[in-house]
């Protein structure tokens, strides 16, 4: 029974993983429609964008905090518990740089010519390096959890 319950936390973790990577997708595809709006940007429309995907990452990220309390607390597994701690940083880590990201690439069009907005854009994309982190953690989490299930 109790690993019947971890298992269906594991998938609920790699659920809600899912869902954030769509709404960074959704939050990406709306940023390249408001840059396509330059000069004349569409600021309402991607204040609205920005305010769903707001909800969603605050959704997702209560959603996993509560599941890494159940790993710690209810199946007595602290090891997953601190997976789940190293993505949510990093996870933060990710969604500041998109911001940030998204940003320069505004400032790059409004400012053609200004070399700093240019070097931040390019500066940025380590974003690539946060989202490979957080794939190492959710594998030592996969790995992790594989080993506890088999032991079970």
């Amino acid at each position: 029974m109790i690993a019947n319950g971890l298992n269906t936390l594991v998938r609920t973790l790699y659920a809600l993983q899912e869902e954030r990577v769509e709404a960074y997708r959704l939050f990406d595809l709306g940023h390249q429609a408001y840059l396509r709006s330059a000069p004349n940007y569409n600021f309402i429309k991607y204040r609205q964008l920005v305010h769903e995907i707001t909800q969603a990452f605050n959704r997702i990220s209560k959603e996993v905090i509560q599941l890494k309390d159940r790993f710690h607390e209810e199946y007595d597994h602290p090891d997953l518990s601190e997976h789940i701690t190293r993505v949510q940083e990093r996870e933060q880590e990710k969604l500041e740089l998109t911001t940030r990201r998204q940003l320069a690439k505004q400032n790059m069009l409004d400012h053609p010519g200004n070399e700093t907005y240019q070097e931040e854009a390019r500066e940025l994309k380590q974003i690539r390096k946060t989202i490979e982190a957080i794939n190492e953690v959710l594998q030592d989490f996969k790995y992790d959890s594989e080993e506890i299930e088999a032991s079970g």
